[in-house]
């Protein structure tokens, strides 16, 4: 107990060292990632655990909470966890991803430690290494609002946290060596709920309850890796009511697809007839669909759930038809007492245009995917130590991509990372000539989905774009043969990567990394390299650089 309250204090002090919030609360967790034995699919086979649990503990917070999770690495591989759409604010030194921090060594541990500062909604955390995401280590996130700070809609009588996504039963270095061997993963063996697949028919407990006259809050995300999925619940109505840290306008739908890192919150009313019902995810734009089921049971219900399941949507123009009726709240307030439509994100003027065109290549008996014809790879050095350390010219070269893509049929293999200007508002387009279908994500930020729309973008189409009240989110889907369009303000300085969500092209080099450098180097933009930090690569042994200050 004396050691454990040694280190909430140390780590209290090294927070005000780095400018944490030190007057809002803290919240301690310590993690001990282990391999153990699951069998989600019926079949044996090597997990990651995280305390023991498949999936990993969820964390509960409150906007501005400090979080401080020490993670222990029992397993043979180095590791990392990132925090999937946690903006870390002046903060990227805590994301968690390689190119910016040296992963946690096998046998030793590693103390993140970040504010969930003037954010709210659902999250989830993974691990970023290798294939770690396949065989699990995965959780959710959850951020409620301040009590000053109404939502837009009544309490609900609890709230229930649901982690969806596609499994595969194979471990997931035999996936890692697919991948290396230039084999893709293929299709999925099944979809899990929880960490369970249920079929129907099949005796299950039960995996939430309800009471009758009441309505409750599910969080939905989807951790797969490949598949977007189909979310529904027999015989009920989804209220979507919060999507990736924004309330939205409260549409009623039958089912919702939730692609690759997504996450939504929902507001389901029991007032069916008490029994039991099926909550069911399946998989979108695969040639074979497989299908998972939970049960919802009534409190003092009396019935079985009905084997006729709801049928999914058919195509993607479903999907695209969709999204376009998601609307930001203007009204709400988020994380802050002001409305979220106070923000007019539409009458800013565009400073720079990037577009990003996904491509895949398999020369010289390689798989690899990258942007713009040049395939990502992290270096032995995470990239923004070496910037950190004024060692970038040895490390890696900046705007080795242009914004304008080149045609090319070919993927140079190098660390891609593009120059950004600080506090700009920058328009990027992710177009996608591919037949399936592209989830994308930008760590530290939220960004304006204003358009998604199939065919090939050019500057006309802005006429088109949602100006008015596109939800701000941090991951976006492009349909085949589509593109979107997203705006954002890049105005909080660090290393933050972009990348697929689809992990197999993450790790074979969809991904790249946008360097912010604020020009004042200054404690007002950006944090100090944490003490606890391990150095790797080049900086190893180094001395840290002169601090920044106000």
């Amino acid at each position: 107990m004396a050691a454990e309250v040694i280190l909430k204090l140390t780590i209290c002090f090294l927070a005000l060292m780095v400018g944490v919030q030190g007057g809002d609360p803290y919240l301690f967790f310590t993690w001990n990632v282990t391999y153990g034995t699951i069998s989600p699919l019926g079949v044996p086979q090597q997990g990651i655990l995280i305390n023991g649990q498949f999936p990993g503990p969820e964390i509960n917070a409150t906007s501005n909470n400090n979080i401080v999770v020490n993670v222990f690495n029992n397993l043979d591989e180095p590791f990392l966890l990132t925090w999937s759409g946690v903006q870390h604010r002046k903060n990227s030194w805590q994301d968690g991803v390689l190119g910016t921090n040296c992963p946690i060594a096998p046998g030793t541990n590693f103390t993140y430690q970040f504010q969930v500062k003037d954010q709210i909604g659902s999250y989830i955390y993974y691990p970023s290494t290798a294939l770690h995401r396949a065989a699990g280590g995965f959780g959710g996130l959850r951020v409620h609002s301040r009590l000053l700070i109404p939502v837009p809609y009544p309490d609900p009588a609890d709230e229930y946290t649901v982690l969806t996504g596609d499994w595969y039963a194979k471990s997931h270095k035999i996936l890692r060596g697919f991948l290396d061997s230039a084999r893709p993963l293929g299709r999925p063996d099944g979809v899990l709920i929880n960490g369970k697949a249920g079929k129907v028919g099949v005796k299950q407990e039960p995996l939430f309850t309800m009471e009758p006259g009441k309505t409750y809050k599910y969080r939905v995300c989807n951790v797969g890796l490949k598949a977007s999925l189909n979310f529904r619940i027999q015989g009920h109505k989804l209220k979507l009511v919060e999507m990736e840290g924004s309330h939205t306008v409260q549409n009623l739908y039958e089912s919702l697809d939730v692609h690759i890192g997504q996450c939504f919150s929902i507001l389901v009313a029991a007032d069916q007839d008490p029994k039991d019902y099926y909550m069911v995810a399946s998989t979108r734009f695969l040639k074979e669909v497989q299908t998972t089921t939970a049960i919802i049971r009534y409190k003092n219900g009396k019935g079985e759930a009905s084997t006729e399941l709801p049928a999914a949507p058919i195509g993607w123009a479903w999907s695209l038809n969709q999204f376009r009726t998601f609307r930001w709240n203007l009204t709400a307030s988020a994380a802050r007492p002001n409305p979220q439509g106070s923000y007019r994100y539409g009458a800013i003027n565009i400073t720079r245009t990037i577009r990003l065109v996904n491509s895949v290549s398999r020369a010289n008996g390689k798989l690899r995917y990258g942007f713009n014809g040049v395939s990502h790879t992290d270096p032995n050095t995470p990239l923004k130590l070496a910037e950190y350390f004024n060692l970038a010219d040895k490390v890696f070269k900046y705007n080795v991509i242009k914004d304008e893509p080149e045609k090319t049929t070919t993927l140079t293999i190098q660390p891609n990372v593009l120059n950004m200007t600080f506090r700009n508002f920058v328009e990027i387009i992710f177009e996608n000539h591919e037949k399936s279908l592209q989830s994308f994500h930008i760590d530290g930020y939220s960004f304006f989905a204003v358009a998604v729309e199939p065919g090939t973008w050019s500057p006309e189409k802005r006429e088109n774009y949602n100006l008015l009240d596109a939800v701000s989110r941090h991951t976006v889907q492009v349909f085949p043969k589509s593109w979107a369009a997203i705006l954002l303000t890049f105005d909080n300085a660090g290393m933050w990567n972009i990348r697929s969500e689809i992990w197999e092209r993450t790790y074979l080099g969809e991904q790249l990394y946008v360097s912010v450098l604020s020009p004042e180097k200054s404690l007002r933009d950006e944090y100090n390299i944490p003490e606890n930090t391990p150095l790797c690569g080049i900086v190893a042994g180094l001395p840290k650089p002169s601090p920044y200050t106000i």
